[in-house]
């Protein structure tokens, strides 16, 4: 157990390749909000996916003791400490996962006072993870978006893809309800019914918060928009109270009561599919084997003819295959990196070229990503974070050789306005000289 919790990552084949290398163009995986804000908690899926690596058994322990950790009303924690509440585990497994924490930055040992603490990046997964400490209930599937909606409105904290997954969610499950009613099946309406009677419930109950997230004026045109999509998508759900109850009276009308017993069709239906052993309710009714009996004899001679005459071989089959020809030439495309990647390495490779003893100034933000169309601009501010990554660093190709560069990009949380016809601002930053680097060099 304790070998398989200290195995490496397993990585993917094609790990070595960027993301924007899995697109037809390139430039178009800067363009997806989505995927930027993916690109902003890079250090967070790795964490991720350092927990989930490996079997089922060693991940579900990995993010059982780092629950249990970030569960400790404690800012620093002994080894004792560790040793008493993990007193359940084998002291092999408990160091891999204490291992395999430190190696994702998640849980950090102070060597000066001897203890152990939970890092910044540990307090962002735990957020992540915190949904899976509940209980499970029949309201999981929106109760977890709709209290982060509710919730971020009451702090002030409204965020646009929080309310657009929101809005599909909803969305969904109003497609779901439609198809139930429009199936006029009385089976799928009952199966359907404890649902929406749920979803209605977990509605109403953020509907004050969600009448103020939709109704309150926002800055952002992105926020604003899918506000009102949401809104609209709240008011179909609540207005198909009345038609799933129309598709119930309907299938009650349908309903028959049989004799004066007063058992309803319904009841019949109910039990059947309850039943065990239905092959045995037909008793002896099919005790003579069924004789089939063919009809029209001369129609189906024809029919026979006509599919022999259609499966008769070609005798073309029978001949041999064609002299060999010479190939025609051609040429294999090969996807290479963006030409601004290249540039992007000269032109910090040409900034940093300096005679020996001397040190190269800061640079700012605009002088290296400013220039050409926007998409051009954002690629290259996507490329800064980059340098001076350790984990990039040892990657091949020319991601790596810009990640090797001594460089070091920081960035402030401003913008300032930009003289540029493409970009309007840009955030404020610069790069720095890495004298850590040149030093270990």
């Amino acid at each position: 157990m304790a070998e398989e919790l200290n195995q490496p990552l397993q990585v993917d084949e094609q790990e070595f390749d960027s993301f924007d290398g899995y697109f037809r163009d390139p430039s178009l995986a800067t363009e997806s909000m989505l995927a930027w804000g993916l690109n902003q908690h890079l250090d967070v899926l790795d964490a991720l996916r350092g927990l989930l690596s490996g079997g089922h058994a060693a991940a579900r322990l990995r993010i059982w003791v780092f629950l249990e950790l970030a569960a400790q009303p404690k800012g620093r924690l002994l080894r004792d400490d560790l040793n008493q509440l993990f007193y359940n585990l084998k002291p092999e497994v408990l160091d891999a996962v204490l291992k395999r924490l430190r190696e994702l930055t998640l849980l950090v040992w102070d060597a000066t006072a001897q203890d152990y603490y939970l890092s910044s990046l540990a307090l962002q997964v735990q957020a992540l993870l915190a949904p899976l400490t509940r209980a499970s209930s029949e309201d999981d599937e929106m109760a977890s978006l709709l209290a982060q909606v509710a919730g971020a409105q009451a702090m002030g904290l409204s965020d646009a893809s929080q309310i657009r997954h929101l809005h599909a969610q909803l969305a969904r499950l109003y497609d779901e309800f439609a198809d139930a009613i429009a199936s006029g099946s009385e089976a799928r309406l009952r199966e359907a019914q404890p649902r929406f009677e749920r979803a209605l419930k977990l509605v109403g109950r953020a509907g004050e918060a969600l009448t103020a997230l939709i109704r309150s004026e926002h800055d952002d045109a992105r926020l604003e928009r899918e506000a009102r999509a949401l809104g609209n998508g709240q008011a179909r759900l609540l207005s198909m109270a009345s038609q799933f109850t129309r598709a119930l009276q309907q299938a009650d009308r349908q309903r028959v009561t049989l004799g004066s017993t007063g058992v309803t069709s319904s009841d019949v239906r109910q039990w059947l599919q309850t039943y065990p052993f239905l092959p045995t309710l037909l008793g002896d009714a099919l005790s003579i084997g069924v004789q089939p009996i063919f009809v029209s004899g001369h129609e189906l001679v024809d029919v026979a003819e006509g599919e022999f005459e259609r499966d008769r071989p070609n005798p073309r089959r029978s001949e041999g295959l064609p002299p060999p020809a010479q190939a025609a030439a051609g040429e294999i495309e090969v996807l290479s990196m963006p030409a601004e990647l290249n540039e992007l390495i000269d032109q910090l490779t040409r900034l940093g070229a300096l005679p020996e003893g001397e040190m190269a100034e800061p640079l700012p933000l605009q002088q290296v990503v400013l220039g050409g169309r926007f998409s051009q601009a954002a690629y290259r501010m996507q490329l800064l974070p980059l340098l001076g990554d350790h984990q990039s660093r040892t990657l091949k190709g020319q991601t790596g050789d810009l990640a090797r560069l001594p460089w070091q990009a920081s960035f402030l949380p401003a913008i300032e306005r930009v003289d540029d016809p493409n970009v309007c601002a840009l955030s404020l930053g610069a790069l720095h000289p890495d004298i850590s680097r040149e030093s270990n060099e």
